[in-house]
């Protein structure tokens, strides 16, 4: 497999199944990806030195409850974070509400709540402007 573009961070392994979404997606565009958990309170340190060392140009982060890890993952990196609220509690609205709610300058592009395969087609998106290939990719899909 190429080096990851994309990296999927969930916060527990709650979060699998949205995750698998994300991944499956990314999957049917041959798109190089890895996924790890990284829990923003539980594994700050861990998160850090993997933010820094990651080569995707794209982090897909997801999150419930405080739903920290994607303003955490915008605040620490350049690259462009799409979070994903989960379900967790409140049905998502409060993991929804921490996730969009960033401060100028960190921001965090966001898909619905629980809605991974989103998250990993806007990540597709972003990449096919730099990318013909992907782009055609694209292109013939969205003509099926």
């Amino acid at each position: 497999m190429n080096e990851p573009v994309v990296t999927v961070i969930s916060g527990s392994k709650s979060d699998n199944e949205i995750v698998d979404k994300v991944v499956d997606v990314l999957k049917e565009f041959d798109v190089p990806h890895t996924a790890v958990v990284l829990s923003a309170h539980r594994n700050a340190k861990e998160l850090d030195q993997y933010l820094d060392k990651t080569p995707a140009k794209i982090i897909i982060a997801i999150a419930g409850f405080a739903a920290a890890l994607p303003g955490v993952c915008a605040s620490k990196t350049k690259k462009v974070v799409i979070g994903v609220p989960v379900s967790a509690k409140l049905g998502g609205l409060d993991a929804l509400l921490s996730i969009v709610q960033m401060p100028s300058g960190v921001p965090v592009a966001t898909v619905g709540i629980d809605n991974g395969k989103n998250a990993a087609h806007l990540a597709i998106r972003i990449l096919a402007t730099g990318d013909n290939g992907l782009g055609k990719k694209l292109r013939d899909k969205l003509k099926e």
